[in-house]
């Protein structure tokens, strides 16, 4: 058997069930228009529906060290089926109030995906490959947010926007049923070659290893390193969040898009943020290969992408609403290129009984961003327009990469400071 077969099955299997996460949190943003107009809600209440399923997936910090405690297979399965099971629920939602309430569990469910994706990754990757990995599931962020306007655009045509929380929920169930039968840790996995076992452990660095109690979560919230990445993923989630929620209501009400528009071209954006959950790793192996240690450079890769996001200014400001597009793919390349540097630096420094609690910490701080910009957003857009919001959007990445290169310091072989 190939050395390099079964740890790329595994990162596939999480890839896949990235796909429908992303797929299950994006329909929101897509069918905004349409269940704002059947349940009467107003731009106010739909951002108290978003502030929801933030306070909810703000929890991962404890999703993050249930699975940690529990184990990947079991913790991560569970809180995909309650996911499923509650997007399916959203078609049966009269109000935004019961709207809200689903989406507070959903984001708790699905707050797993980044901790989980990330100890999936610790646990079957060298070093060497570990930004490649986690680029790669991070690929199913993407793809699972461009299926959700074809996706709706199927369903109304058939009859309903809340068909489309149906389907999605269905695909959900299945790759559940996936995950619980053919997942296993590389110790368990009962088709694992001793020759890419070997590989995997002779690539991972001897400090990061599983060895001794697993810490405390008030030892991890003491250490410098858990705010050098948590940080700017508070300060640089906000993006991905606009992306995903706010840019489908802005492309219809701002720039005219229709439902024929917005299925053509919605996507376009998450499929540049493909190549840039690739870009980041890439950029990080090139200047590790001119000799630049693995933490500089995967700062080096979040500072390109934050240079690039200053391409944000201009959304609002163009006036062909095709060029605002044009940016908004742009900043969706330039978000991944350096979202996907930090996430994968929990997996450089902690050791992998720690990474998915470290991932859910960054994770709350990256919805808490969130939180407080949706929350900024819904209050102030019909006063302000979204201008001072696209704007924000790009200094903040450019604070997040200062942060990242003061704060964060590289971890002694020894030491787990």
């Amino acid at each position: 058997m190939a050395p390099k077969k079964q740890r790329w099955g595994m990162i596939s299997l999480v890839t896949l069930g990235t796909i429908f996460n992303y797929l299950t949190r994006g329909l929101l943003g897509v069918a905004a228009v349409y269940l704002m107009s059947d349940l009467a809600i107003t731009e106010k209440e739909y951002s108290w529906v978003n502030i929801a399923f933030q306070l909810g997936i703000m929890m991962q910090l404890v999703a993050g060290y249930l699975m940690d405690v529990i184990g990947l297979k079991l913790g991560f399965g569970l809180f995909a089926l309650a996911w499923a099971i509650i997007t399916m629920l959203h078609s049966v939602a009269g109000s935004w109030q019961i709207l809200a309430g689903l989406r507070a569990l959903m984001g708790f469910a699905e707050g797993t995906a980044q901790p989980g994706g990330m100890k999936a990754v610790a646990e079957w990757f060298p070093a060497k490959e570990r930004g490649f990995a986690a680029g790669f599931y991070n690929i199913g962020a993407s793809f699972g947010s461009m299926l959700a306007g074809p996706l709706l655009a199927v369903a109304i045509y058939l009859g309903s926007w809340r068909l489309a929380f149906v389907i999605a929920g269905g695909f959900a169930l299945v790759w559940v049923a996936m995950w619980f039968r053919y997942y296993h840790s590389p110790k368990q996995h009962p088709n694992l070659s001793k020759e890419e076992r070997e590989y995997i452990e002779s690539g991972q660095e001897p400090a990061l290893a599983a060895t001794g109690s697993r810490p405390t979560l008030w030892s991890l919230l003491r250490q410098r390193n858990t705010w050098g990445i948590a940080i700017p993923r508070m300060l640089a989630d906000p993006t991905w969040a606009t992306l995903s929620f706010w840019m489908p209501l802005y492309l219809m009400k701002e720039r005219g898009f229709d439902i024929k528009q917005l299925a053509l071209f919605v996507w376009l954006p998450f499929l540049t943020a493909d190549i840039g959950c690739l870009a980041g790793p890439t950029i990080a192996r090139w200047l590790q290969g001119r000799g630049v240690s693995l933490i500089n450079a995967r700062r080096w890769a979040f500072t390109v992408g934050a240079s690039f996001m200053l391409s944000m200014v201009f959304v609002a400001k163009v006036s062909n609403p095709y060029t605002a597009l044009a940016l908004f793919c742009f900043v969706g390349f330039a978000h991944q290129t350096l979202s996907i540097t930090v996430i994968t630096m929990a997996s450089d420094l902690f050791r992998k009984n720690e990474v998915a609690t470290v991932a859910g910490i960054a994770g709350f701080c990256g919805n808490l961003g969130v939180l407080i910009f949706t929350a900024l957003v819904g209050g102030l857009v019909a006063v302000v327009g979204y201008d001072p919001f696209f704007v924000a959007l790009a200094v903040l990445d450019v604070v997040a990469a200062i942060w990242l290169w003061t704060v964060v310091r590289d971890r002694a072989p020894e030491s787990a400071t």
